[in-house]
């Protein structure tokens, strides 16, 4: 996985023990119901875009791939916000989730994703 953007880079660093409780915790989460990790990164991808938070959509745009999502699941994921959220809002939305599928198929093309 890709590393941690700087600004959680230096939490980490400075609160290691709040981060370690919060990693903890996160992973208490994912590990408590019957989704697969797949399913967990789409509706957690669901829940980026409902909040209108960009660096957590491409975090789970990025996250949902390397769980085995394809680019319909995510593309279907980012439609379904259409008569939920907004038309403005859904592009906003799918700008940020073609970065990274973009940046997925460049990995793919140079033989990276295998």
């Amino acid at each position: 996985m890709a590393r941690l953007p700087k600004a959680y880079e230096d939490f980490k660093k400075a609160y290691p023990k709040v981060w370690q409780d919060y990693d903890r915790l996160g992973a208490a989460v994912h590990d408590s119901g019957p989704l697969d990790k797949k399913n967990r990164e789409l509706i957690k991808l669901a829940m980026a875009i409902g909040a209108r938070l960009e660096g957590a959509v491409h975090s789970h745009t990025r996250r949902a791939l390397e769980a085995g999502a394809s680019a319909a699941e995510i593309y279907h994921v980012v439609l379904l916000s259409l008569t939920t959220l907004g038309f403005p809002h859904t592009i906003a939305a799918m700008t940020w989730v073609e970065d990274d599928l973009k940046d997925d198929k460049r990995r793919e093309a140079k033989g990276e994703n295998q």
